[in-house]
């Protein structure tokens, strides 16, 4: 799902359709339409979303598939969460039902029949980076801000966080994941978050050769021949390649508590400054979210594609009364006290045996 929570819809959100298509040049072109919401992700927008992909799978007319985020501020700022915390606490399912079919959704698009384009201008959040890192075709432009920031209301990345997250080289998964913090299009192309970079400027352009495309050899080329005149695939100067020794030693770490302990009095090359404001970052966090998180993300090292999104829904079932996450939400979203009880309150309170029991019998769940 994802940490980053809407802004309430406006009315003039709920009176147009949330997912805008429309096929074009033999393109398929879906729209997230809720910018007065930063595009959030509903259910009936999954659902939505799932209905066009599997009708243009089976459409020869359609090529293939573009998506983005209505407005400038964002592509998907992530999952409507306000809606699962008010399902929970009412005693409903729809928090339940988000998941499963989310889920179903994000492994949709990494599989797809046909070449997938993701727009990625603005925020690209939790939920919205479920439905970007499966396409085949990621770009970026100078307003893109990806993140994976659930730690942040005591939750932790999901949407195939556990496979996408720990195959970024070295550690920095790892650090995005258990930290939560944004990156911006450079290092989004270092991380291979994303594949392009286009000034967004360029966007109106990219849509009028993609209009007038005359389709020749694989779709897939097609495309790529079409953004290689607009979009670069590197940028220099990204922050987290200077970065990189100091995350991977911290990161490898054994646990959380020993990264913030280490962040605090080691220093690793020139990055005193970074270490201490990481330090300072992750004790703002949940720390059961970061431990849980931190195991998952090297358990998902080691699983293949599909078994990473069975194993964020076995702690999905769980975590709604056991994690810190309906705190998070009352503490950052609901009463905006911005001082949420976490349990532990800190990390030295982290219980490893407790962190290893959200992972009990899962592989009985997954056979």
């Amino acid at each position: 799902m994802t940490a980053q929570v809407s802004s309430e819809a406006s009315q003039a959100d709920n009176l147009q359709d949330e997912v805008l298509a429309d096929v074009r040049n033999h393109i398929g072109h879906l729209t997230l339409n809720r910018p007065a919401g930063l595009n959030a992700i509903t259910l009936d927008m999954v659902r939505s979303l799932t209905r066009h992909l599997q009708a243009w799978a089976d459409d020869p007319q359609v090529y293939a598939v573009v998506l983005r985020g209505a407005g400038e501020k964002a592509f998907c700022a992530g999952g409507d969460i306000r809606s699962l915390y008010d399902s929970f606490k009412n005693g409903d399912t729809l928090h339940e039902d988000f998941f499963v079919e989310e889920y179903a959704l994000d492994l949709a698009i990494h599989h797809y029949r046909k070449p997938v384009l993701a727009l990625m201008d603005g925020f690209v959040l939790g939920g919205g980076m479920g439905l970007v890192q499966g396409a085949d075709l990621r770009v970026v432009t100078e307003r893109s801000r990806l993140a994976m920031p659930e730690v942040a209301i005591g939750y932790f990345p999901d949407v195939g966080g556990s496979y996408f997250l720990p195959r970024i080289p070295g550690e920095l998964g790892i650090y995005l994941g258990v930290t939560g913090v944004q990156i911006r299009a450079a290092d989004a192309l270092y991380c291979g978050l994303a594949d392009w970079y286009l000034d967004s400027a360029k966007l109106a352009d990219l849509d009028q050769k993609l209009d007038r495309l005359a389709w020749q050899d694989s779709p897939l080329k097609d495309l790529q021949g079409v953004l290689a005149k607009l979009a670069v695939q590197q940028l220099p100067d990204a922050p987290l390649e200077a970065l990189r020794p100091a995350i991977d030693h911290f990161f490898a770490l054994p646990d959380v508590p020993s990264m913030v302990e280490q962040l605090q009095e080691v220093t690793v090359a020139d990055s005193h400054q970074w270490a201490m404001n990481t330090a300072h970052l992750m004790q703002t966090r949940s720390p059961l979210a970061m431990g849980v998180t931190l195991e998952m993300l090297r358990r998902g090292r080691r699983l293949p594609l599909e078994q990473c999104f069975a194993l964020e829904l076995h702690l999905d079932r769980q975590w709604f009364k056991r994690g810190d996450l309906i705190e998070g939400v009352r503490a950052l979203i609901i009463d905006k006290d911005k001082a949420p009880r976490w349990n532990p309150p800190t990390l030295h309170g982290l219980d490893a045996t407790h962190v290893e029991s959200f992972f009990h019998n899962f592989t009985q769940v997954t056979n």
